[in-house]
């Protein structure tokens, strides 16, 4: 039972990790276009990102599938599990193109050259719109944590 706590909690605590994470990064994109901020605050943002990211899957998976949650079948048949998967795969969809410019950066900057800051107020926009599917993604966590059901 304490393991099933425990990983609640990390799970939890990795939304809140990556919601200041995303919103950190957004504001650093747009301070980097409005020439007041740096692109390591960009990137140091993207890899907590990034680090709470894997920690939702990995915590995901074990509750949904690794006999720690529910169970399988309660998630698979539960809409609300849907629907976080579908808002997940959306975040997923929109960070592709912010993930292949920041790994690009992260080469450029490794070899002492520039970077094209050009797309930075369209990545903060991004990040922040991925800062409320994470949202979304709490209402329908809490929705399953309560059974909730349609229909």
């Amino acid at each position: 039972m304490l393991a099933h706590w425990f990983l609640a909690a990390i799970h939890l605590l990795a939304f809140a990790l990556g919601f200041w994470a995303v919103l950190t990064r957004g504001t650093a994109f747009r301070r980097l276009n409005a020439g007041l901020g740096e692109a390591r605050s960009v990137l140091v943002a993207d890899n907590l990102w990034g680090i709470s990211a894997v920690i939702l899957l990995v915590t995901g998976a074990m509750r949904a599938f690794g006999g720690y949650g529910k169970g399988t079948d309660y998630y698979l048949h539960q809409p609300l599990f849907h629907l976080k998967m579908t808002l997940f795969v959306f975040i997923l969809l929109l960070e592709i193109a912010p993930m292949v410019v920041l790994i690009k950066w992260r080469i450029a900057l490794g070899r002492g050259a520039a970077i094209d800051t050009g797309r930075a107020t369209l990545f903060a926009r991004i990040s922040h719109i991925e800062a409320l599917l994470l949202v979304l993604m709490v209402v329908a966590a809490t929705g399953m944590a309560r059974g909730v059901t349609f229909g």
